[in-house]
C-alpha cells in the first residue's frame, strides 16, 4: 500500500511541474542563442541570460565571458554556414549584419531569427533593455539595470559640470574596420561616438572626406584634432602609440600626433549605449582632460 501511495505522489509531482511552473519563465526554456550584435550580447549577459549564448560575432567582446564563446564571423562579414552549424534555437541581431545574403540563407535553413533595435542613444538603449527583459522573461532585472543606468548617466553629467572645463579639445575617433581591413574615421557622423565625446566635454573634429570611410591622410591632417581616440583593435594592431602616429595616414601631421595625444579606448565602450555608458563617459572624460601620454587601461 505504501509503495502505491509513493508512486502516486511521484506521478502527481511529475505532472504538476509543467502545470504549475514559474509563470515568468513559462515558454522561455533554456535556449541555444547565437547573438550577432555586440550591444545585444552585453545586454543579455547583464540580464543573466549569457549562459544561453553559444556563439557571437567577433565584435562581441564584452563581458570577458563573451570572448570565450565560439565566433561566427565579424557582424558585417558573417558566415551563414558557421551560424547554422551551431544548431541554435534562436539567432538575434539588430539589422546591421552582413553580407546581404547571410540573413536569407539562415532563414531558408529554418533558423528562428529575431531582430531587436539599436542602442544609439541612452533612451533607445533603455527601451531595448526593457524589450529584451520582456522577451526573455527578465523584466525585473531589466528595470533594475535601467535604474542603475539613469544614476550613472546623471553622475557623468555632474562630473563634467564639476570639472569646470575651460578649453574644449577637438577629438577624432579612428577605428580599424575588420570587415574591410582598413582604418577609417568613425567620428563626425552624428552617431554614438560623437554623443560620447560631447558628453565627456570634447568637441568632434570636422572630417571632410566622402562617407568618412577609408582614411584620407590629407583630410586627417587638415582636420588637425587635438586628441585622437584609437579603438582597441586598431591601436593594438600597430603595437604602440609611436607606430600608430607614424604608420596611420595623416596622424603624424596633427596636433594629436605631434603632442602624442593618442588614447586607446575599447570599441564596445564607444559605439553603443548600454548599462555601463555613464562609467564609460566618465573614463573618457578623464582621458580627454588629463595630461598628455595618459592612456586607457
Amino acid at each position: 500500500m505504501n509503495r502505491i501511495i509513493l508512486v502516486s505522489l511521484t506521478a502527481m509531482l511529475f505532472f504538476s511541474c509543467g502545470r504549475f511552473g514559474n509563470k515568468e519563465t513559462e515558454g522561455k526554456k533554456q535556449q541555444r542563442i547565437v547573438c550577432l550584435s555586440k550591444h545585444l550580447t552585453e545586454m543579455l549577459f547583464a540580464l543573466g541570460k549569457g549562459n544561453q549564448i553559444v556563439a557571437v560575432d567577433l565584435s562581441s567582446t564584452y563581458p570577458d565571458s563573451a570572448k570565450l564563446l565560439k565566433t561566427v564571423g565579424y557582424h558585417r562579414a558573417l558566415s551563414a554556414e558557421a551560424i547554422i552549424a551551431m544548431t541554435p534555437d534562436l539567432v538575434i541581431h539588430s539589422n546591421d549584419i552582413g553580407p546581404e545574403n547571410v540573413l536569407p540563407q539562415i532563414t531558408a535553413a529554418g533558423l528562428n531569427v529575431k531582430a531587436f533595435g539599436g542602442a544609439n542613444t541612452a533612451d533607445s538603449a533603455k527601451l531595448l533593455l526593457k524589450e529584451l527583459g520582456i522577451y526573455f522573461g527578465a523584466e525585473a532585472k531589466a528595470d533594475s539595470i535601467i535604474n542603475a543606468m539613469n544614476l550613472s548617466m546623471q553622475r557623468a553629467a555632474d562630473s563634467l559640470k564639476a570639472m569646470n572645463i575651460k578649453d574644449t579639445p577637438n577629438v577624432m575617433v579612428i577605428h580599424f574596420g575588420r570587415a574591410n581591413n582598413i582604418y577609417f574615421v568613425m567620428s563626425g557622423r552624428k552617431a554614438v561616438p560623437d554623443k560620447m565625446i560631447a558628453a565627456a566635454g570634447g568637441k568632434v573634429t570636422h572630417y571632410d572626406a566622402k562617407g568618412a570611410r577609408q582614411i584620407s591622410a590629407e583630410a586627417v591632417a587638415e582636420a588637425n584634432p587635438d586628441i585622437i581616440i584609437a579603438t582597441d583593435y586598431g591601436f593594438d594592431k600597430m603595437g604602440s602609440m609611436e607606430k600608430f602616429i607614424t604608420d596611420v595616414p595623416g596622424v603624424a601631421l596633427t596636433n594629436a600626433g605631434r603632442n602624442k595625444r593618442i588614447v586607446r579606448f575599447e570599441e564596445h565602450d564607444l559605439i553603443y549605449f548600454g548599462p555601463r555608458s555613464g562609467d564609460n563617459i566618465i573614463q573618457l572624460m578623464h582621458l580627454l582632460h588629463s595630461k598628455p601620454n595618459v592612456q586607457a587601461k
